[in-house]
């Protein structure tokens, strides 16, 4: 999308949902089925006509991926996990807590890469010291780090093409861009690539099919589109000031879905493009 277009585009958006407490995480199953987190409801949401309803797993769910069979994967912050709740039984089970023998200090958000790795971030309390790190755990249930000494790894994603991983560091307003080898689980050649400003930063993110990658910049009430080249585009501005993640429908009826946390809201927002595809674990995981 060329920048011009991308800047003078109006967006419209639609509130699907309130009275939620600190949604993150926006997720979509193939079938179109729209499900969140709530940090401080303690469980995941789902989205059913203009209704939502609960699923308490405790703890403080704050990121959500779907894989191949359905199962929604999420990073406890609460429980310093990764879980996964199947919704077709009801049953939530701690998938991996640990790294390297020390607990995993507060995974924020995770993502799939086409060959069921799964890549997540902790910032710990990265706000002030670069303690933050991030960690690729393996479909033979091996956790190891990726990246150390960042001020608060928040979201990320990869691109189209799987070649590519970002990763937001929020204290520093800025994103991290490297190459993404999904065979070696290595993460290089990664440098800082765009500064996208504050009060906060940089959290969820989400990359269009043509490479835009669409950023919630938290205490700002805007999404910020970023091209391919790392200039930034349109911003799209919110009713709230603290957006957390999106997510592209993949049916293209709710087009960008936004958490925003300040007034607890899921958000529609109707985008002129298709989301790129994500990679869901594959038939990797058991």
């Amino acid at each position: 999308m060329p920048m011009e277009t991308a800047a003078k585009i109006r967006y419209s958006v639609r509130v699907l949902a309130t009275g939620l407490s600190f949604p993150e995480g926006p997720a979509f199953l193939s079938d179109g089925e729209l499900w969140c987190v709530e940090l401080q409801g303690n469980g995941l949401v789902r989205l059913i006509g203009d209704r939502i309803e609960r699923f308490i797993t405790g703890g403080s769910p704050n990121a959500l991926v779907v894989d191949a069979k359905k199962r929604l994967w999420f990073c406890d912050s609460g429980e310093q996990s990764i879980r996964c709740f199947d919704p077709a039984t009801g049953v939530v089970k701690t998938i991996a807590n640990q790294v390297a023998g020390e607990p995993l200090n507060k995974p924020n958000d995770l993502a799939f890469d086409a060959q069921g790795n799964l890549v997540f971030t902790c910032p710990g309390e990265s706000r002030r010291e670069p303690t933050g790190y991030v960690c690729v755990l393996s479909p033979d249930r091996v956790v190891r780090k990726i990246a150390n000494h960042l001020f608060f790894p928040n979201g990320l994603a990869f691109s189209p093409d799987g070649k590519t991983l970002i990763v937001a560091e929020t204290y520093k307003h800025r994103l991290w861009k490297g190459k993404w080898n999904p065979e070696t689980c290595q993460w290089t050649d990664a440098q800082p690539w765009v500064h996208v400003g504050g009060p906060i930063g940089p959290d969820g993110m989400a990359f269009d099919e043509a490479g835009n990658l669409y950023v919630a910049i938290f205490g700002t009430g805007k999404v910020q589109v970023i091209h391919p080249d790392g200039e930034l585009g349109g911003a799209i501005t919110l009713p709230g000031q603290n957006p957390t993640n999106c997510a592209f429908d993949p049916l293209r009826r709710l087009g960008l879905v936004v958490t925003e946390a300040e007034k607890g809201q899921l958000l529609s927002i109707n985008v002129p493009v298709r989301g790129a595809r994500l990679g869901n674990g594959g038939e990797t995981w058991p």
